[in-house]
């Protein structure tokens, strides 16, 4: 699929080519601890979705946020890809069997001293239920309601090793995607359609600061 911009009800849209997602030489970082997510990518009539959970208000860490189905690398896994489906079929239910990987993005680190790799694939588009204590919510968001200018805010915010840094905000109905799950996005709307960050704040540029 060719990158294009798509008019709609006067609003501009971007269609999805997730050839410059797999052509990626993608970034590692190394933590204290390590973690893989999958970015499940959903075909529809309507358009691209990707697949969100959000996190278990009880949670110590991140409660309530929204995340990309993922948790932390075990021995039992293979590698960090392994690791991103088992807990994808831990959290929502999806057999390893029904994700194909079309590349990986650049891993970030978090202020919790994890790495996160992120992993992208397509998914079955079909119900998913919470399967694990950790997720309250599951929710299918539109690439076009999360690439529409007016869902999106961005801050500079201080941090004490990385000086202002900018941090992003997808608002999407009652959903808001943000912290290391919206650099995440940020990486892959920007390879994967023609959407760029704004660059309008007097920020420091994002050199894989914690989020």
């Amino acid at each position: 699929m060719t990158v294009d911009r798509i008019k709609s009800q006067g609003v501009v849209r971007f269609s999805m080519d997730l050839g410059p997602v797999a052509a990626h030489d993608p970034a590692s970082v190394t933590a204290p601890r390590e973690a893989a997510v999958l970015v499940g990518i959903v075909e529809r009539p309507a358009g691209t979705h990707l697949l969100f959970t959000r996190r278990a208000d009880h949670l110590d860490d991140h409660s309530g946020q929204m995340s990309f189905p993922g948790g932390g690398y075990e021995p039992v896994d293979a590698d960090l890809s392994e690791t991103a489906l088992r807990e994808a079929r831990e959290e929502v239910g999806l057999q390893p069997s029904e994700a194909t990987i079309v590349g990986r993005l650049d891993d970030i680190r978090t202020v919790s001293e994890y790495s996160i790799r992120p992993f992208v694939g397509h998914v079955p588009d079909r119900s998913y239920e919470p399967n694990d204590g950790e997720v309250a919510e599951i929710a299918v968001l539109s690439v076009d309601a999360l690439t529409d200018p007016a869902n999106y805010e961005t801050e500079c915010r201080d941090h004490p090793d990385h000086g202002s840094v900018q941090l992003h905000y997808f608002h999407v109905g009652d959903y808001t995607v943000w912290g290391a799950t919206a650099r995440i996005l940020t990486q892959l709307l920007e390879l994967s359609t023609e959407w760029r960050v704004p660059r309008t704040l007097d920020c420091q540029p994002e050199t894989n600061p914690p989020a």
